[in-house]
Parts: structure tokens; C-alpha cells; sequence
């Protein structure tokens, strides 16, 4: 099955095992005289990336479907049989997607079948609820089936560790080996649902986690007596985006208090397909179309959304003119992290080893923040996985104290009952936030204003562009190696002042293929393949006088950087 290297071989393979299904083995008949199709679904297996195994869904070994699912899962398991103790468990949860209850049964069935204990959640949950669930039942694994916000043909696979965070590198190069050996169906155990039922190694979980849970995430909570009290009235509109976060991001809202929230009725129920919008991504003001009208209805003081799988989070708040204003995931993380610090500070529980951590593409603004506080910022590679590690080396160590994770990609943490981004106590931070200043006769815009007028004008941007297929790996590639080996001295009529090759494993950090130059005036660019989509991402970041000077000048840089790639 992964033996021949040849897609054609492959696709033969796949055609003549025996333990094929007869719906697949006509999948595969049907594109038998489509060489094209054939070289695409089988040129390569899916690999993991920043988010573990993502695909469109199909038969192939570079697509989702229940074999891909059995591979993987039959090397984790003999992953976890190598390295762990008996007995063995692990996690299992999905969301809204296409194929995913089927998928995580199948998860289940093998492990199983290798006698490794499966708890499933008995619907869809949160991608965060996964993360903490496997340290709450002390479980060595987790898995949950999600493609985020990836189109709807899209579905995936990831992988959590004993600490409760996504595998990093050298236990993914595990996994993965384990995978490469397992070579035919028939390498793959399985066990029924009905004997691993009645065996005990399938256990059905349910409600008396997510009260575990969201008693959790309501503890991150700084002003719940606050709400109560004196924000009876305020407003909450909220969009799951048809996907997990419905239940627990409203159960975790109403532990804190809030009591106005509103659900954007097309948009409450899961739908595989997304129907309402474009992309389920809380990263575009698109998908927030029918929340931003339903707020305009009810007068509300702030919109909220969330992805898919629930662990990514977008915020919606009101401009001085009136106007709902969609803020980015660094702006939201900027405003996070002053509400936590300096409520923190006011309370004088602001820690001296406290310590924020943020990727290397996310904005500076919340390094200047914390830094007016005292507090340490690090920074990691791109992935909440490795936030997640560095929470557990705190863990460990006692040496530094865990305040806030985030990525400009809308992923934020606070608290440290999990080890993944968790868009349920994002919304609940930002509402308290957007509360609390309410209070003070502010919205989250004019405090973000005044964040700009105290640390200077941030501003980011991002572009990509999507290469898909085998021809848009070997293109993605090509530009890398380009940048790379010949890297421009100038650019934007600004001098090239430091280029960053994080190939090279620099500060610590592993390998990853990613390029990053400073110019002179300390702005950046970075050029980063996508771990789990065909894209190539291009970050920017300048720092202006005014906000109209920072947005000429990333701009420019953009365009710069941009006529080049292109």
C-alpha cells in the first residue's frame, strides 16, 4: 500500500486489494482512464503538517477517506504500543464534516482492534474540549476529525500527545514511520463496535466532561461578578458558522453571566456543507454577513464566531462611526493581552515569570504590550503545537508561568487546562473584555486606539496564493529555493537588514522550511508553505507613525514583495 513509489502502482494496488470495498473499488474504476486524476489522488500519502493529515475526501493515498484513516490510526497505534505502558487510551473527537462520525469510528475500531482503549465523544465537540480531555481521563493520545476551516470537500486528522498538544516534529517523524509500515489492508486490526462495547474498549463520553470543561474555561474569567451585576444588558451576537462551538461557546457565555446572546438562526445547526457562506473561516468579514445584519437588528455591542471545529475565534466590534469592523486576529490578541494584564497588575497578581507566547508571523504590537508590563514574550514556529509545548516545558520545569498563547491566525489560549488555540474561552475572554470597557464608556475599537497611540501603529497583512496538486508542490517549492539562494538586498527601497532561514533550525526551534527578512525601518515579510493547505502564505508587518502611514507603508511592502513571487 505505501510500498511502490509510482502513482499508477499505486492505484493498482488500492484496485486489487483484497479488502477493498466494493463503493471505493468503483470510485477507483470509474477514474481508471484519467491518468491525470490517478497521479493526483496517488503521486504521494498525506503527510502531517502544522495541523496534522488534512485531504480532500476520496479514495486515494492523497486523500481522506476510512482506509487512509485505518493507515494512520494502525500507526499510531503500534506508535503508542512501542512508547507507552499498558493499559493504553485515547481520545477521540469530530465536528461538522463530511464523514466524520464515520471517521472517528473507525478510529476507534482500530485502536481497538490493537487493544488500545477508545473514549468517543457521543456527538461533535470542540477541537479544545478534545485537548483537555485527554489530560483530564490521563489518556495517552487524542484524535480528532476536523479540516478546520477548509473548504467542505475537505476533512482530516489530528493527532494529540499525552500532554493533551498536537505531536511535534520528532513524535510526528514516529507516527509517521509507524505508518510507512504498515504496507496492505490487511496489516490493519480492526474490532467491531458492538466487541469493543462490550469488551470495554470503546467508552462513549458525554455531558459530564463538558461541565468538567467549561468549569475550566470559566475560571480564566476575571469579572464574572461584574457581569452579572452590571451588564445584564449587554449584547452578544454569536455565529458557530454551522459548526462545534454552538453548545459550549453559549454554556461557557451564560457561566460568566452573560445573559443577551444571540445565535444567527441560519448559521446555528451543523451543515457539513456550509451552505450560508463562502468559507466557514471567522478570519473574513464575508462569513459574518449574517451576524453583522443580525447586530445591526439588535443593536448588539459585539459579534462573535466561530470555525468549524471551534478552536479559532473572530471578533466583531463597532467603530466610531458605527460601523461593524471585523478585528484581526493579532488586533484581538492585543486587546487580550492588556485586559489580562492589566487586570492583573491592578489586582497585583501580575506574576514575575509570567510569560506570553506567540509565533514568529504574529504582530509585535502584543510584545510591546507585555513588555510595558514586565512580562516576557517568546516565540515559536507556527502551529499552536508548539505553544502547547512550551506550556508543557513551564509545566514541568516551574521556571516561567503560562498567561496567553496566540497566533494572528485567530487562535488564542489562556488558562492551562489544554494544550490547543480554544475559540470557547476566546469568546468568552473577548466578551468580558468588550464588557468591562463598555463600563468605562469604551468599545474594543477606541481601546485598541489607544494601544496604537501608546506602542505605535502596527499593522499587518497577509497574502497567498494556492498551488494545487503535484504541479503546485513543485511550484511552492521552487520559490522557496529561489528566495532562498538568491534573497533580495533591497526591497521597497529599504535595505535587507536580516534574513532568517528557519530551515536551519535557528534559536532552538526545529527545522521548518520558512523565510523571514527585516528591512532597515524594522518592518518584515515572511514566506511560509501552508502545513495543511496547497498555499503559499506571505506575512507583513510594519510599524507607523499613523495609521494611515503604517497602511501605505505594508501596502507597499506588499506589493513589492508580491510582484515578485508572482
Amino acid at each position: 500500500m505505501s510500498g511502490p513509489t509510482n502513482a499508477r502502482e499505486r492505484f493498482e494496488l488500492w484496485l486489487n486489494d483484497p479488502a477493498m470495498d466494493a463503493a471505493t473499488r468503483s470510485e477507483l474504476l470509474s477514474i481508471s482512464e484519467r491518468p491525470g486524476e490517478i497521479e493526483d489522488r496517488f503521486y504521494c500519502d498525506l503527510e502531517f503538517g502544522t495541523g496534522g493529515i488534512r485531504g480532500i475526501v476520496g479514495a486515494g493515498t492523497n486523500r481522506m477517506n476510512a482506509y487512509t484513516v485505518a493507515r494512520v490510526t494502525q500507526g499510531l497505534a503500534r506508535f503508542l504500543l512501542k512508547s507507552g505502558t499498558p493499559p493504553l487510551s485515547a481520545v477521540i473527537a469530530y465536528d461538522s464534516r463530511n464523514q466524520s462520525p464515520e471517521f472517528a469510528l473507525e478510529t476507534a475500531s482500530v485502536l481497538a482492534g490493537n487493544g488500545i482503549k477508545a473514549y468517543v465523544f457521543d456527538s461533535l465537540r470542540p477541537t479544545p474540549e478534545l485537548s483537555y480531555a485527554v489530560r483530564h481521563l490521563n489518556a495517552d493520545a487524542g484524535v480528532v476529525i476536523t479540516a478546520s476551516h477548509n473548504p467542505p470537500e475537505y476533512n482530516g486528522y489530528k493527532v494529540y500527545g499525552q500532554d493533551g498538544g498536537q505531536l511535534v516534529p520528532d513524535q510526528a517523524d514516529q507516527v509517521i514511520e509507524e505508518i510507512r509500515g504498515v504496507r496492505s489492508f490487511s496489516d490493519i486490526h480492526r474490532c467491531s463496535r458492538l466487541d469493543a462495547e462490550e469488551s470495554g474498549l470503546l467508552e462513549w463520553i458525554g455531558q459530564e466532561l463538558d461541565r468538567a470543561y467549561i468549569q475550566e474555561v470559566s475560571s480564566v474569567s476575571l469579572h464574572s461578578e461584574l457581569i452579572r451585576s452590571a451588564c445584564r444588558d449587554f449584547r452578544i451576537v454569536y455565529t458557530p458558522l454551522h459548526g462545534a462551538g454552538n453548545r459550549l461557546v453559549r454554556a461557557a457565555l451564560s457561566a460568566v453571566g452573560f445573559e443577551q446572546v444571540q445565535v444567527v438562526p441560519e448559521q446555528e445547526h451543523p451543515d457539513a456543507n456550509f451552505s450560508t457562506v463562502k468559507s466557514p473561516n471567522p478570519e473574513e468579514k464575508e462569513a459574518f454577513a449574517l451576524a453583522i445584519r443580525k447586530a445591526e437588528a439588535a443593536e448588539a455591542d459585539i459579534i462573535i464566531g466561530t470555525d468549524p471545529d471551534c478552536d479559532r475565534m473572530g471578533a466583531v466590534v463597532k467603530h466610531a462611526n458605527g460601523d461593524y469592523c471585523v478585528l484581526t486576529g493579532n488586533q484581538t490578541g492585543a486587546i487580550m493581552i492588556h485586559y489580562l494584564l492589566s487586570n492583573l497588575k491592578e489586582r497585583g497578581q501580575l506574576p514575575r515569570n509570567g510569560v506570553i507566547v506567540k509565533s514568529i508571523v504574529t504582530s509585535e504590537l502584543g510584545t510591546a504590550i507585555a513588555g510595558a508590563y514586565g512580562i516576557k514574550v517568546v516565540n515559536t514556529l507556527t502551529g499552536f503545537k508548539y505553544i502547547g509545548e512550551k506550556m508543557t516545558q513551564y509545566e514541568r520545569s516551574g521556571t516561567d508561568r503560562f498567561l496567553f498563547g496566540y497566533e494572528e491566525s485567530y487562535g488564542f489560549l489562556a488558562g492551562t487546562y489544554a494544550r490547543d488555540k480554544d475559540a470557547v474561552v476566546a469568546s468568552m475572554l473577548i466578551c468580558e473584555a468588550a464588557a468591562y470597557y463598555k463600563l468605562q464608556g469604551k468599545t474594543l475599537h477606541d481601546v485598541l486606539q489607544e494601544l496604537y497611540e501608546r506602542h505605535g501603529y502596527f499593522l499587518e497583512k497577509l497574502e497567498s496564493r494556492t498551488l494545487k496538486g503535484k504541479d503546485g508542490v513543485e511550484q511552492i517549492r521552487r520559490i522557496m529555493t529561489d528566495w532562498r539562494s538568491a534573497p533580495p538586498q533591497r526591497l521597497n527601497g529599504l535595505r535587507v537588514d536580516k534574513i532568517e532561514d528557519f530551515a536551519q533550525g535557528l534559536y532552538g526551534l526545529p527545522a521548518e522550511n520558512v523565510l523571514k527578512y527585516t528591512l532597515e525601518d524594522d518592518s518584515w515579510f515572511c514566506l511560509r508553505p501552508s502545513g495543511t493547505e496547497p498555499k503559499l502564505k506571505v506575512y507583513f508587518a510594519v510599524r507607523g507613525q499613523t495609521d494611515a502611514l503604517a497602511a501605505a507603508s505594508v501596502d507597499r511592502l506588499a506589493h513589492a514583495v508580491m510582484k515578485q513571487i508572482d
